[in-house]
Protein backbone atom coordinates (compact mmCIF):
# COMPACT_ATOMS: atom_id res chain seq x y z
CA UNK A 1 0.00 0.00 0.00
CA UNK A 2 1.75 3.34 -0.91
CA UNK A 3 2.06 6.52 1.20
CA UNK A 4 -1.50 8.12 -1.35
CA UNK A 5 -3.90 5.14 -0.10
CA UNK A 6 -2.00 5.28 3.57
CA UNK A 7 -2.65 8.82 4.34
CA UNK A 8 -6.52 8.99 4.16
CA UNK A 9 -6.25 5.96 6.69
CA UNK A 10 -3.76 7.80 9.13
CA UNK A 11 -6.16 10.66 8.91
CA UNK A 12 -8.86 8.66 9.91
CA UNK A 13 -7.14 7.47 13.01
CA UNK A 14 -5.96 10.67 14.03
CA UNK A 15 -9.50 12.36 13.76
CA UNK A 16 -11.05 9.02 15.69
CA UNK A 17 -8.13 9.55 18.52
CA UNK A 18 -9.38 13.04 18.94
CA UNK A 19 -12.84 12.39 19.43
CA UNK A 20 -13.10 11.47 23.23
CA UNK A 21 -11.00 14.54 23.52
CA UNK A 22 -13.62 16.82 22.07
CA UNK A 23 -16.48 14.99 23.66
CA UNK A 24 -14.69 16.04 27.37
CA UNK A 25 -14.95 19.89 26.24
CA UNK A 26 -18.85 19.93 26.16
CA UNK A 27 -20.62 19.54 30.02
CA UNK A 28 -23.68 16.89 29.63
CA UNK A 29 -27.43 17.93 28.39
CA UNK A 30 -28.03 17.29 32.09
CA UNK A 31 -26.76 16.79 35.49
CA UNK A 32 -28.17 14.70 38.42
CA UNK A 33 -28.05 16.62 41.81
CA UNK A 34 -27.98 14.49 44.84
CA UNK A 35 -28.82 16.35 48.44
CA UNK A 36 -26.80 14.10 50.46
CA UNK A 37 -27.68 16.31 53.96
CA UNK A 38 -30.28 15.65 56.56
CA UNK A 39 -32.33 18.92 55.43
CA UNK A 40 -34.16 19.62 52.39
CA UNK A 41 -32.33 21.57 49.68
CA UNK A 42 -35.12 24.42 49.38
CA UNK A 43 -32.96 26.10 45.76
CA UNK A 44 -30.33 25.14 43.52
CA UNK A 45 -28.68 27.20 40.41
CA UNK A 46 -25.86 26.72 37.91
CA UNK A 47 -24.77 29.80 36.62
CA UNK A 48 -21.77 30.04 33.97
CA UNK A 49 -18.76 32.09 35.53
CA UNK A 50 -17.56 35.62 34.81
CA UNK A 51 -18.85 39.03 35.18
CA UNK A 52 -21.57 38.23 32.69
CA UNK A 53 -23.26 35.28 34.58
CA UNK A 54 -25.93 33.68 33.06
CA UNK A 55 -28.64 30.85 34.47
CA UNK A 56 -28.49 27.73 32.73
CA UNK A 57 -30.70 25.36 35.67
CA UNK A 58 -32.29 25.58 38.58
CA UNK A 59 -34.01 23.77 41.50
CA UNK A 60 -38.12 23.69 40.43
CA UNK A 61 -38.88 22.26 44.12
CA UNK A 62 -37.36 21.59 47.22
CA UNK A 63 -35.12 18.01 46.92
CA UNK A 64 -35.62 16.04 50.26
CA UNK A 65 -32.77 14.34 52.15
CA UNK A 66 -31.38 11.20 49.50
CA UNK A 67 -32.98 12.00 47.03
CA UNK A 68 -31.73 13.10 43.90
CA UNK A 69 -33.23 15.43 40.58
CA UNK A 70 -31.84 15.23 36.76
CA UNK A 71 -31.22 19.12 35.57
CA UNK A 72 -31.60 20.03 32.33
CA UNK A 73 -28.92 22.39 31.42
CA UNK A 74 -29.80 25.24 29.19
CA UNK A 75 -27.73 26.34 26.68
CA UNK A 76 -24.41 25.39 28.33
CA UNK A 77 -21.22 27.15 27.28
CA UNK A 78 -17.64 25.83 28.25
CA UNK A 79 -17.33 23.45 31.28
CA UNK A 80 -16.63 26.14 34.16
CA UNK A 81 -20.01 27.16 36.39
CA UNK A 82 -20.69 28.22 39.47
CA UNK A 83 -22.84 25.86 41.85
CA UNK A 84 -25.16 27.54 44.43
CA UNK A 85 -27.30 25.57 46.85
CA UNK A 86 -29.76 26.91 49.89
CA UNK A 87 -30.78 24.12 52.36
CA UNK A 88 -33.77 24.45 54.81
CA UNK A 89 -31.54 25.25 58.22
CA UNK A 90 -29.85 27.96 56.48
CA UNK A 91 -26.52 27.05 55.23
CA UNK A 92 -25.83 27.52 51.83
CA UNK A 93 -23.30 25.52 49.92
CA UNK A 94 -21.72 27.63 46.86
CA UNK A 95 -18.94 26.14 44.54
CA UNK A 96 -17.17 28.30 41.82
CA UNK A 97 -15.57 26.80 39.07
CA UNK A 98 -17.29 23.14 39.07
CA UNK A 99 -16.20 21.27 35.76
CA UNK A 100 -19.21 19.93 34.44
CA UNK A 101 -17.81 18.46 31.59
CA UNK A 102 -15.98 16.22 34.01
CA UNK A 103 -18.69 15.56 36.76
CA UNK A 104 -21.51 14.46 35.55
CA UNK A 105 -23.59 14.73 38.64
CA UNK A 106 -22.97 16.24 42.02
CA UNK A 107 -23.87 15.65 45.34
CA UNK A 108 -24.00 18.52 47.77
CA UNK A 109 -22.89 16.83 51.55
CA UNK A 110 -22.20 18.66 54.93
Amino acid sequence: MTLKHRLPLICAAALLATVPALAQTRPPAQIKITNGRAVPLEALEITTTGEQARLVAKLTKPLAPGKSVALKLSKPVGCSYYVLGKFSDETESDNDGVDLCKEKSLRLTE
